[in-house]
């Protein structure tokens, strides 16, 4: 098999860790070249991977230099947790240039994945079950029975899904945050590291501790 060349967006710490991955799929993916608007970074290595220059170089990148290259967006950040969509949105780039990225230490129990999401080392989703586009589930995610994942959402090292969660577009779960069985975790929200989710989370809030409760201006 002839690996597909693979351009990555982004060059942070997100796009090492899917270097990682990708590294151990060498027959799936050949990873040539990141793209990221800091300056700072072009010309630059990022594990061995030359950075290219910024975003708007993708479109020539993809029709003159790797015209069969699938594409991967290595951006996630707490803060904002809508950012990778909507630079999924900027690029427009058709389903089928995107790259599904599956550690080999990933359990996918036979899920169906959206186009561009990715998948790290130790994640167990344990029955099938639909996840949307560009999710990110960083190392030993659990997803479990009946759980809906929506496009966009991100979930840190260790979160964990009782069954049957809704998790909405863009949301955030931080690093080893629990979410009871029969939430629903809305749109845009931001769940904190750690935080033990027993009731609905309203879209664009952000909660934390134990249990979670909206951090101090936002209401239930």
């Amino acid at each position: 098999m002839i690996p597909r060349p693979l351009l990555l967006v982004g060059a942070g710490g997100l796009a090492r860790e899917v270097l990682a991955a990708v590294r151990l799929l060498p027959d799936v993916w050949n990873p040539v070249g990141a793209l990221d608007d800091t300056a700072a970074l072009h010309g630059t290595l990022i594990d061995g991977v030359p950075v290219l220059g910024g975003l708007a170089q993708l479109p020539a990148l993809l029709e003159n230099e790797h015209p069969d290259a699938a594409v991967v967006c290595c951006v996630a950040n707490a803060r904002r947790p809508l950012s990778r969509l909507n630079l999924v949105s900027r690029l427009g780039l058709p389903d089928e240039r995107w790259a599904t990225v599956v550690h080999p230490a990933a359990v996918t129990s036979g899920a169906s994945l959206g186009a561009g999401t990715v998948l790290l080392a130790g994640v167990v989703i344990t029955t099938p079950l639909s996840v949307g586009r560009h999710v990110v589930a960083m190392p030993h995610v659990l997803i479990t029975h009946d759980d809906e994942v929506s496009d966009g959402v991100t979930f840190a090292g260790r979160a964990s899904l009782g069954g049957g969660v809704f998790v909405g577009e863009s949301a955030y779960l931080g690093q080893g945050a629990l979410v009871r069985e029969g939430v629903k975790i809305g749109a845009g929200a931001v769940v904190g590291m750690g935080a033990v989710v027993l009731q609905d989370v309203p879209a664009g809030q952000t909660w934390a501790g134990v249990p979670a409760r909206p951090l101090r201006g936002e209401s239930a």
